[in-house]
Parts: C-alpha cells; structure tokens; sequence
C-alpha cells in the first residue's frame, strides 16, 4: 500500500512510551528505514535506547518535554502506550496541545486494555459491547481512551484506539516462570484470560498504519482465551518438568498483591474478529500453545 508521507521528510514514528511492546514495533519500523524516536522515564534507559539505535527523550509527570516543537517536527506517526495516572493522562495533560497542532499526521495509536469491559461472568465481547469496569485502573483508561478519541472527534487527527488482552513473549512468559521456579497453577473454575503475543500486537499495529480508519477502536487478542493453570501445564509440558499442583485462588487471595487479585476479578472471552476482518491483521501465533512453543526455541531470557 501506498502510504502519503510529508513532503520532504521519511516516515518518523514517535513513541510516547519506549516499552516493551513500542520497541517491537520500533525495531520493526526502524528496519524498513523509518526514523524512530520517542519516551523513556530514566537516563538507564535513555542509554539502553540510543545503544539500539533510538533517540529518546526523558518524559513524565513531572518532566515534560523540555522542546516538544523540535521533538515532534518531523514526525509522521504517533504511538502511545503511557498509562494514565491518578490525575489524569500525563501525555494529553503535558502534550494535548502540542498533539493537537501537529499537522500532516497520518496516524496516532493508542494502547489500552480490555480491562474496559469488566467482568461479563465468561461471556464473549466485542469492540461494541458495554463498559463496566471493576477497578479504578480500568476506569482511568476508559477516560484516557475518550480524551484521546476527542482529539479525532475535534480535531481531525487520525486516532486509533486499541484493547490489549494480556501482553507475553520473551522476559515475560510462563516458559521464564516454570524455568525460575515461580510458576504457579491457579485454580479457579471456569476463568478464562485472553492473551497476545508482543509480536502480534507490533503486526495488528503495524497493519493499522497501513490501513487507517481514525476513530475506530479494536481488540487485540488470540484466539483462544485459556486458563492460566493450563498455559502454566503446558509450559511445564513443553519443559518436561512435572507441573506444579492446582491451589484454589481463594489459598492464594491473601499473599497476593492487590493489583495481581485484581486481573482475576473480571471473567470475559475477548472477541477479535475486526482486528483480522478490517486490517486483515494474521496472528504469527494464534493460541498459547503457539507462542510457548516458538519461545522455547528461542534464545532464553536473562
């Protein structure tokens, strides 16, 4: 696909955000010969960015942009995948009118969570279903999500919104858990989570920046929602070590930390069809099973 570029400038994508999954897609933009630069909170990881060829600016709260003009002039696209705190959202509080004159942008992700949905008791949802989230966390990103989409509705700027089911892939798998001897099976019947592999979620991106529709909003998942007691069997399977025994959540409530007890408060299936139908995205690992297995041959983590 043909893509419109401004005059005289290479595609530049802007991370708000340099993370874990920004910088799959960053390695995967910069290797086409995009320019790639954006956010990191610390000057450890400033260094660790420019080593990998990225430049990064410092950038929080507290540390705005010290020039967003010179920052963002050149650039074409923008990711951001900073989490909205309990004042609000630091990029849109610190940037939102910066944001708002850029001119001649062709497309701006943002990365939320389908913790928007809150608990359906197991039911499927759908971008279209209602949102009742159960924890403060959740309702924050809801807000974050309607500022960002304002910036469509007002401003003409070409906003995409998108659901991430839970994140896994290298350094964050349940291959590294069983290999550590932190994995643990919890029980709790009939839960299900849906998750996504970092990859797949830079190629859902990475189709949507060929393919934008500003305004539109989108699950990101695999197909297959499973229970995290099966993806750790399976792990262990994989490993060929004996899986550790099921413990009911309820032994477990209390030595577990607030936010951890929170991801099993809400039971959804997570549906993913205007992700594959409307950007034609192709899932490289469509289920855990997949993923696990093309993290064990990969090199491992730490």
């Amino acid at each position: 696909m043909t893509e419109t570029i401004k005059t005289g400038t290479a595609p530049h994508l802007f991370c708000f955000g340099l993370g874990y999954s920004a910088r799959v897609l960053a390695g995967r933009l910069a290797s086409e010969g995009w320019a790639v630069s954006g956010t990191c909170r610390d000057e450890a990881t400033r260094q660790a960015l420019a080593a990998e060829g990225f430049r990064a600016h410092l950038f929080d709260r507290e540390h705005p942009l010290d020039d967003p003009v010179a920052a963002l002039s050149e650039v074409t696209d923008v990711l951001c995948s900073v989490p909205p705190d309990g004042e609000g959202d630091p990029v849109l509080d610190r940037l939102g009118a910066d944001i708002a004159s850029m001119a001649g942008l062709r497309w701006i992700g943002y990365l939320s969570t389908t913790g928007v949905y809150g608990d359906t008791g197991g039911a499927a949802v759908d971008e279209t279903a209602p949102l009742n989230p159960t924890s403060e966390r959740s309702r924050r990103r809801i807000e974050a999500e309607r500022r960002w989409l304002e910036l469509y509705r007002s401003h003409g700027l070409p906003v995409h919104v998108f659901r991430l089911a839970g994140i896994y892939g290298p350094g964050r798998n349940a291959i590294d858990q069983v290999r550590a001897g932190r994995a643990r099976r919890i029980d709790k019947a009939g839960h299900l989570f849906s998750r996504i592999h970092v990859d797949d979620v830079a190629s859902v991106l990475r189709a949507s920046m060929a393919r934008p529709d500003p305004g539109a909003i989108y699950n990101v998942c695999d197909d297959i929602p499973a229970s995290q007691s099966d993806v750790v069997a399976y792990a262990c399977a994989l490993l060929g070590v004996t899986p550790p025994p099921p413990v009911p959540l309820e032994e477990l409530a209390e030595e577990m930390s607030p936010m951890a007890l929170s991801f099993w408060r809400d039971n959804r299936r997570v549906e993913n069809s205007r992700m594959k139908l409307d950007l034609g995205a192709q899932l490289e690992y469509p289920d855990y099973r997949s993923g696990l297995q093309a993290l064990l041959q990969s090199k491992p983590s730490g």
